[in-house]
């Protein structure tokens, strides 16, 4: 099993930043890849960051240059670092770590930070 604790979320006003942290503890020796996804009300959870164990990274097309995920791989932690906020980025983000384990491929979410972005 692995526990995946976020931090970070708050209210921002618009053009700020803010920076998420995911920690991950338990079995963490299969992880391999660490992302964030996101949920507005009403909407569907989307992609917002991945990065595998080669430090690849993927992002959902709405980034457009703005946030940027990176792992401590010594902490097991994973970091978002959002900056020039939007309304439309408000939402519950949630941290996701993918496991290999023997043919198959484990999902683990974390409890969700809230990032509000409002004047």
């Amino acid at each position: 099993q692995v526990q995946l604790v976020e931090s970070g979320g708050g209210l921002v006003q618009p053009g700020g930043s803010l920076r998420l942290s995911c920690a991950a503890s338990g079995s963490i020796g299969g992880i391999v890849i660490m992302g964030w996804y996101r949920q507005a009300p009403g909407k569907q959870r989307e992609l917002v960051a991945s990065i595998g164990k080669g430090d690849n990274t993927n992002y959902g097309d709405f980034v457009k240059g703005r946030f940027t995920i990176s792992r401590d791989t010594a902490k097991s932690t994973a970091y978002l670092q959002m900056n020039s906020l939007k309304p439309e980025d408000t939402a519950v983000y949630l941290c996701n770590a993918q496991s290999l384990l023997p043919g198959m491929v484990r999902v683990y979410w974390g409890q969700g930070t809230q990032v509000t972005v409002s004047s």
